[in-house]
């Protein structure tokens, strides 16, 4: 099984979920989106998070949005 991409810990960002071994919360990643921005503005502007985080996170996130529509 493949670790995931998100990281909560109290130490870090007081337990808000992040991108695993940054500082940059999942949160705004769906800011940017909501917001209209690209992930690529988004990469540009958080450079310690790699697209393959990003394009991992989505994954599992539809993977579970599928899932509860079952």
């Amino acid at each position: 099984m493949k670790a995931s991409v998100v990281s909560v810990d109290r130490e870090i960002m007081g337990g808000t979920p992040v991108f695993r071994g940054t500082r940059v919360p999942i949160q705004t990643l769906l800011d940017y989106v909501e917001g209209g921005e690209t992930i690529d503005e988004f990469l540009e502007d958080f450079p310690t998070v790699c697209r393959d985080m990003v394009i991992a996170y989505l994954e599992s996130s539809k993977k579970l949005m599928l899932a509860e529509a079952i």
